[in-house]
């Protein structure tokens, strides 16, 4: 585990980890869209990858009752706010949250199983330095027939270029960098590990979707 990006994550969301649901569902869009058309198999497992406070794992397993749902994120802050709001949902029981760096954690060793059905990551990859290694590590984790799902920023290509500088130039302030190469990444990961790969921009261009299934 990268020990200096696991201390800068826990000084950003220490206190917004407070606030970080209520602000967040103004932008980060998608999401939601994500986790309905995640459809897992029954008795599948599920994990998110910088699960954060633990907002979409709670939201599948309302959405998909019969999965089983792992989380795995760098920041214990995080974590610590992610366990409460598992406990409050009733969800303690299906849900498995481990600290862990999205470039290198051992999901045998946090949970027991090396592969799960569907894989996804939202809004993760723009904060996370090695982006391109955490991608090819979450796919690493999909079993055959599964899915690697992702959303996180676009380029915001379809939007006035104020909006852009804007947006951007804010998001930097909290270390997030959308990653303009995601759609390449994925096609070439895909042709790299064999599978299906996808990609589309949504809300003209703010944010994009992609992932790949494996075969």
């Amino acid at each position: 585990m990268s020990g200096s990006h696991d201390r800068l994550m826990d000084s950003v969301y220490r206190r917004q980890r407070h606030i970080y649901d209520l602000s967040r569902k103004y932008y980060l869009l998608g999401r939601d869209s994500l986790i309905a058309d995640l459809a897992p198999p029954a008795g599948g497992a599920v994990l998110e990858i910088g699960c954060g406070t633990g907002r979409n794992l709670i939201a599948v397993g309302k959405t998909w009752p019969k999965a089983r749902l792992y989380g795995v994120d760098i920041s214990e802050a995080m974590l610590q706010t992610a366990r409460g709001s598992v406990v409050r949902a009733n969800m303690a029981s299906r849900v498995v949250l481990a600290q862990g760096d999205a470039c290198s954690f051992d999901a045998e060793a946090l949970f027991g199983r090396a592969t799960f059905e569907r894989v996804f990551i939202s809004y993760a990859l723009s904060m996370i330095p090695d982006w391109r290694k955490a991608l090819a590590h979450a796919a690493r984790h999909v079993a055959p027939g599964g899915r690697l799902e992702i959303v996180d920023f676009g380029q915001q290509e379809g939007l006035p270029s104020v909006w852009r500088r804007g947006l951007f130039g804010w998001l930097a302030r909290f270390h997030v960098s959308p990653r303009a190469e995601l759609p390449t990444a994925i096609r070439a990961l895909a042709a790299d590990s064999g599978g299906f790969p996808h990609s589309r921009t949504l809300y003209r261009g703010y944010a994009v979707r992609g992932g790949l299934i494996r075969v």
